[in-house]
Order: structure tokens, then sequence, then C-alpha cells
């Protein structure tokens, strides 16, 4: 194995990079997938993370990239990431390390218009970073062409399994030229892609630096016991945080997005620096959080598992593990953003008693106890600002449809309202009746209700009309024949129709 970069084959420009970076000694998968790469072997490479796997395949495409030249929206390389933090992250190695050449690199990933993306495509990309939703969406507008891959890199092999990216890589590599150069990477390698390695590389040269699914010895792991209760596991957390006294910075993880701003409020109501990132904010708010942190403006990163791959934080001191990881892989990724270089560093881990299998997995993935530690001194008393603070119940206002307490004194009646008083308005007289004539079987029929009077209106004190004057006024006392008017056609001595006799 080499014991610095120039024995490896990489060019003087590459070297003097890399020197300027201030590395002067090659990490083990370095040292041996670097050869593999120059020779344009297909590649398997398994390692810890914080082992250096991104400079293993950037120093040599840097190196192999110095002779030809690329072609508007044909991109000589590509290399797939998982998130749009790793993409944007591998682009900052190829302009750190590629400083002393001319290269075209496109960054497409989403959360970025069109129109700046598809103008470094217009020039023509040497690499191409991307997202494989992203790079799919291009294509399909017409603004790639894959014809001129000579090197495909799919980074973090296992992430793109557990992100449902499959069938868009294998999609993607039938778009690919059939002779070309394909490289994996990766800190795990389920039996699932070990299976899909078959249809994408050929006769590829395995590289496992250490144990699979290993994690760094250099990294203090610890498991502390707290409570079910989110309110008593903040609590637990905050102590934590202020009893370590090595503490510089800290990425803490959590299982849901919308723990990680539940987190992030909390820590800050309570007076520590602390931001959120996951995958629901928008590209520029998570650049700026991930910004703020490396520059030391946030000392508190509460983020998703979209933070848990490949990020190159190499300072960071300690890991907290707010929610232990439902797949044990992830648990390896986790920890593995401390103790990066050869530093040392510190992951603990809460564990609630609903955790207990999750945990038996990770001991079992891992071939390895983790130590359990208490928490010093006495329980922080949970904040009354908490969010979650609930307060008593005999003060807490009742609902319209909340339930007595048996034995409680009955609530006062609420008093009906006012009824109108009801006056008894006498019947009135019933006219006198003139039978026609005596019927037995007839059924007596019911005397209709009778009509207010009317009110006098305004016409009432006219004067007749001349057309109606000559008509004799209507007597008000006209007898009514079982309810019909003696004015009317059929007369008062007249016989009654049938169909009003009729039952």
């Amino acid at each position: 194995m080499a014991n610095d970069f120039s024995g490896l084959g990489l060019s003087a420009k590459v070297i003097e990079a890399v020197a300027a970076s201030g590395y002067t000694k090659p990490t083990d998968i370095q040292a041996q997938a670097i050869p593999h790469v120059l020779q344009k072997k297909d590649i398997i490479g398994i390692a810890q993370t914080g082992t250096g796997k991104t400079a293993s395949f950037v120093l040599p495409m840097l190196t192999l990239l110095e002779s030809g030249r690329a072609r508007a929206r044909m991109p000589r390389t590509l290399i797939l990431e998982p998130t749009r933090e790793l993409a944007a992250q591998v682009h900052e190695n190829f302009e750190k390390y590629g400083k002393n050449h001319r290269l075209n690199v496109a960054l497409l990933i989403g959360g970025v218009s069109f129109e700046d993306q598809n103008r470094v495509l217009d020039r023509g990309a040497d690499v191409l970073i991307a997202t494989p939703g992203r790079m799919l969406d291009q294509f399909e507008r017409g603004r790639i062409l894959l014809t001129g891959v000579d090197i495909l890199v799919i980074d973090e092999a296992d992430r793109m399994l557990d992100m449902g990216f499959i069938p868009d890589i294998e999609r993607i590599c039938g778009l690919l030229p059939a002779r070309r150069q394909t490289l994996f990477f990766s800190a795990t390698m389920p039996p699932e892609i070990q299976r899909l390695t078959s249809r994408f590389l050929r006769d590829p040269i395995k590289i496992e630096v250490a144990r699979q699914n290993s994690t760094a010895e250099t990294i203090e792991q610890k498991i502390v016991r707290v409570s079910n209760k989110p309110e008593e596991k903040r609590a637990a957390l905050r102590q934590l945080i202020r009893n370590e006294p090595a503490l510089k910075n800290a990425i803490i993880f959590c299982n849901r997005k919308r723990d990680v701003a539940t987190l992030a409020r909390s820590l800050e109501r309570h007076g520590f620096s602390a931001g959120g990132l996951h995958g629901d904010m928008d590209q520029k708010a998570r650049m700026e959080t991930l910004d703020s942190f490396k520059t030391d403006k946030l000392i508190l990163l509460i983020a998703s598992d979209v933070a848990a791959r490949g990020l190159d934080i190499p300072a960071v001191s300690h890991v907290f593990n707010f929610d232990v990881p439902t797949h044990a892989e992830d648990y390896v990724h986790r920890i593995g953003r401390t103790g990066r270089a050869g530093r040392s560093g510190t992951a603990i881990t809460l564990v609630t008693p609903a955790d207990s299998k999750y945990l038996d997995a990770i001991s079992k993935l891992i071939q390895k106890t983790i130590p359990e530690v208490g928490l010093e001194g006495t329980p922080e008393p949970v904040s009354p600002r908490s969010e979650n603070a609930r307060g008593n119940d005999e003060e807490r206002p009742r609902g319209r449809g909340a339930r007595r307490t048996r034995g409680a004194p009955r609530p006062e009646t609420r008093p009906e309202a006012a009824q109108p008083e009801t006056v008894e308005t006498p019947a009135p007289a019933v006219k006198e009746r003139a039978v026609a004539a005596p019927q037995p079987d007839r059924r007596p029929e019911r005397q209709p209700d009778r009509k207010p009077e009317r009110q006098p209106d305004r016409q009432s004190s006219r004067q007749p009309s001349a057309r109606n004057a000559d008509r004799p006024a209507k007597p008000s006392n006209q007898p009514v024949v079982d309810g019909v008017d003696a004015d009317s056609p059929f007369g008062s001595d007249g016989p009654i129709p049938a169909f009003l006799l009729r039952r």
C-alpha cells in the first residue's frame, strides 16, 4: 500500500491539489481503489463512513478527464447520489481537488431552476452529478444525451435501495453505453445490492477495507435509558448536552421530519443554538442551515436521515440519536458523522422501553454490545413553557359535552327562556244557521275557522264607486246556510247541491 498519493498513479495536477488541501497519506479505501479506477476496472467499494470513499473516485476521475473534451448536452461522466446534500458535497470535492483543471461540472438536483442547469449543460459537462429524479426529468425534456458517458458512479448504493431508486437506476443504466466503467461505493452492502451488481457491473473488483457494517474504533458509543414521554425525553437530551464537557458541536438525529422541527424549537426556547434539517425544507434553506453548522454559527443540527449519508463535516464532536433508527444500517451511517479521519467522537443513543427490538438489531449488526450509562445528577425539571405541557384537569374549562364527575354537584340549570304570556280569547259566536231541510243521515260538517277581521285599510274611508252605487249594502248578520252565503249563486232558499252534502 502506498504511503502517499504520489505512488497511486495520479496526475501532477491532482497531487498538487491534494497537497494544498492538507492531505499527505491516503486512507485504506483510497490506496486500494484509486489504482483500479485508473485501470478502468469496475469496482465494488465497501468501507465504513468517514474513510474517504468520495475522494477514492473523485481523484482518479480528475486524472482520467484531463484528456478529452465534453460536448454540449453530452456529459462524459455521471455520478448518482441519493440526496441533494450529498450531491452538493461531491460537487464541492470536484471544485477543491479540480482547481487546477478546466472542467465543467454540472449539478442536477431538485429545488434549483431548470434554466440555470440548462446553461451548464449547453456548454458541455465533463462531470454530471445528479439525483436520479432530476436527471430523468432533464433527460425527458431532451436536455441530456447519455450516449457519451464513460464512467458511472453509484454512491451510497444501499441507500439507493432504501429510498426506492432502484427502478430509476435500472432505467438510467439502460440509457448508458454498454461499454462503460461502473463504480459502486457504500458503507453497507445488503444481499439485494449484491444481486444487482451482477447486472450493472462487469467482472467487478471487490474492495473491502473493513468488516461490513462495522463502526469506527475512534467513536465512543453509549446508550441512555429514557422515558417514553416526549417532554421527559427532551429534558434528558438537554441534560446530556450540558453534561458533555468536550461537546463542540453535535448532530441530533430523529426518525420523523415533524419531530425534527419540534425538537429544534424546543432547544431554541431553552437557549441552545439549534437548527433543523429535513427533506421538506426547500433547497435554499437546507443549504443555508448546513453552511451555518459548518461555519460554527449553529452548535446543534437536528436532522432526519437525509443528513446521515455521506455528509463530510470533519469536526463533529458528538452525535445524538434522539430516536433509535428502525433500520440497523442507519445507525452505522448516523454515528459515522463523528470520529472522521482519525478523530475521536462520541455517539449517544436515547433508548425508550419500546426501542428494545431495534437496539437488539443494531447490536447484532455491529457485533458489539453498546455500554449503558445513566444520567448524571438530578433530572432536569420540565419547563412549564414546553409545547406539550398540559394544565391541571380541574383548571381546564369544560366543553359543552364534557362528562360530569360522579358525586360532583350538578351545575346550575340554565333558566328557560321566558315564554310570552298566552291570552285566552273567547270563541267567536256561532252565526245562526238556516237549515233548508232535515237530513237524518247527514254527518255534521266541521265549523270552519273564523278568519280574523281585517283592519280597515286606506280605501275603507273612500266613497263607493259609481259602478257599485246602486247595489244594496250587505247586512252584517246575513245568515249562512251550511257555510254558503245567502248571496251565493245557490241562494238562501234554493236546494243545497249534493256534492256539499256528501260524506
